[in-house]
């Protein structure tokens, strides 16, 4: 990798936080000198050419779009993108294409992506006058076959630090950026079960029938997760038990731990007056609320650790090893509960700073609560720089397409994303969407605003315990995975066009994607009865027939999961 430095960078960069970052200069290939940069009244201009055949891929969790040759992106902190635009829950300045490069921009900027537009030239006239009647397809023949120019506007910014890799396909480029991360994240096995998030209303006796049905029905959830209903303020937080409906939260810890389970409890960092931290972070805190609550700047040492200090003690130490770390994003487009852009926080950073580096700095704080304790948790929002948070993203958003594109997309960008199952309108729809939970990083089943376990509506438990026993048989592969995605930065779940950089047939697959390096999982819908299931070139066999199965495409017919696996 090398690093390439336009303008004069700003201070507060992702690298700043980066406890892991490791950068070792190494000879490119790349030709810096195509790079263009200015200052511009709105802030800095990068610009460099994209051929014609080159593919572009991440910019973080993109649950809307996948290729994003001639798309412009906006990468902003968000939850609930209703369209392309870029906006995520992971925006992150980390791109890679098909012609053995990537970069990373060390910014924590609202940056604008141009991915492949005109330059203002002295064209020839050449008539162009065919009739087209879809939108889809007169935008596709307005689409650029030449040579373009890749655009990266930074707003504020009057430079910035690029990070330029190169490897012999997309997968090497990528665990390249997630070792300059610091590696991938060491997760332990229980992490990689089942996890079931309770009714946010339960009372705690009503947590332990649910989680004594699920042994006496032999139903393999390992994790129990509690929703805001556990403390006595939510929506600011006090991080304190509520006394109505955990009177005896320490039986029940005790009774769910003699049981087996891990236990994970959801928060987010708004505090409220109510809590015993909220005092103590005054000062540490930005100038505006959010739900009556203080928002603290976790990029100081003082407010992470009286943060941290108050988890470990009365959370952690009583038997509590994972976080929910909810709305630690942004909202602009269903709601509008979040702090403003203009919002000052004493560490120097500004509002939109903060959004973007607010899910990273919350999940350092956790770790420093657990103090060492392995975990696999979740958070609403990471960015740059990654890798090594043990922490799966999830979503408000329920479009199964959309969720199925995260698992695709993830891997890019060294993060990870469980497309989590809550409810369903038919049993199939339910098993649709589990089947592709269970081949996820992590299998979570959601049921915060139902009172029942959501399959017993459709009368499918057994199929139900049949896919999660099957997502048990998975987690020694898992395990080896993310293993070797913490020694290598080799993400655990990719797409194709990772591995099989130069295969033309994976630069549009955008819902099949590889697990843990020996299985191609081809997820469906409920509106599907079939699908085209694409083979790169090897040896395959049907994971579950085992019968043998040839290179290409295929339509594949199935109740179950199309999975095929590496022929030995």
């Amino acid at each position: 990798m090398r690093k390439v430095t336009f303008g004069t960078p700003e201070e507060i960069v992702p690298s700043q936080f980066c406890k892991g970052l490791a950068y070792q200069e190494t000879e490119i290939q790349y030709d810096v000198t195509k790079f263009k940069f200015r200052e511009t009244k709105r802030g800095c201009l990068l610009e460099f050419p994209i051929e014609q055949d080159e593919q572009i891929y991440g910019f973080g969790l993109q649950l809307k779009g996948f290729n994003h040759k001639s798309h412009k992106l906006t990468l902003r902190a968000n939850s609930d993108p209703v369209a392309n635009t870029g906006d995520s829950h992971a925006p992150v300045p980390f791109f890679v294409t098909t012609k053995g490069y990537g970069m990373y921009l060390d910014t924590a900027r609202y940056i604008e992506v141009c991915c492949g537009y005109g330059k203002n030239t002295n064209r020839p006239p050449e008539p162009n006058n065919t009739i087209i009647a879809t939108a889809e397809d007169l935008y596709k023949k307005c689409g650029l076959k030449e040579t373009s120019v890749m655009s990266i506007e930074i707003p504020v910014a009057k430079g910035v630090d690029v990070y330029i890799f190169e490897g012999e396909n997309i997968l090497d480029i990528v665990s390249q950026y997630n070792m300059f991360s610091g590696g991938g994240c060491q997760v332990p096995e229980w992490g990689l079960g089942v996890i079931y998030r309770m009714y946010a209303k339960f009372t705690d006796k009503e947590v332990m029938n649910l989680a004594d049905y699920f042994r006496e029905r032999e139903i393999p959830v390992d994790i129990i997760g509690l929703e805001p209903g556990w403390q006595s303020s939510s929506y600011s937080c006090s991080y304190v038990w509520d006394e109505e409906r955990y009177p005896e939260y320490g039986k029940m810890i005790a009774h769910l731990k003699e049981q087996g389970y891990h236990i994970n409890l959801w928060e987010h960092a708004f505090v409220n007056a109510v809590s015993p931290i909220y005092k103590p972070l005054q000062k540490y805190c930005g100038d505006y609320e959010v739900w009556k609550g203080l928002i603290p700047d976790l990029s100081i040492p003082e407010a992470r650790d009286i943060f941290a200090d108050y988890h470990k003690k009365n959370l952690v130490e009583l038997g509590i090893d994972g976080f929910k770390l909810d709305e630690c994003d942004n909202s602009d487009f269903v709601h509008d509960w979040s702090f403003p852009n203009c919002t000052e926080f004493p560490g120097g950073m500004d509002g939109e700073q903060y959004h973007q580096m607010f899910g990273t700095l919350y999940m350092q704080t956790i770790l420093q609560a657990l103090d060492g304790r392995e975990t696999l948790s979740e958070v609403r929002n990471a960015g740059a720089l990654a890798a090594s948070y043990p922490f799966v993203l999830y979503s408000d958003l329920y479009d199964h397409k959309d969720f199925i594109r995260g698992v695709v997309n993830s891997g890019f960008s060294g993060l990870l994303w469980t497309p989590e199952v809550r409810e369903a309108r038919s049993r199939k729809e339910f098993l649709r969407r589990l089947q592709s939970n269970v081949f996820s990083c992590q299998c979570l089943i959601n049921a915060w605003y139902l009172d029942k376990a959501p399959w017993l509506a459709f009368d499918c438990e057994d199929e139900v315990r049949e896919l999660l026993n099957v997502r048990h048989s998975l987690i020694p592969m898992l395990k080896k995975a993310f293993d070797e995605y913490k020694e290598t930065g080799k993400p655990p779940i990719r797409a194709l066009v990772a591995d099989y950089t130069e295969d033309s047939e994976t630069w549009a697959l955008e819902d099949e994607y590889i697990f843990c390096d020996n299985l191609i999982v081809a997820p469906m819908t409920a509106a599907q009865d079939s699908r085209k299931v694409y083979l790169p070139e090897g040896s395959w066999r049907d994971y579950w027939t085992k019968e043998p199965a040839a290179s290409g495409w295929r339509t594949v017919e199935t109740d179950q999961i199309p999975v095929f696996e590496k022929a030995e």
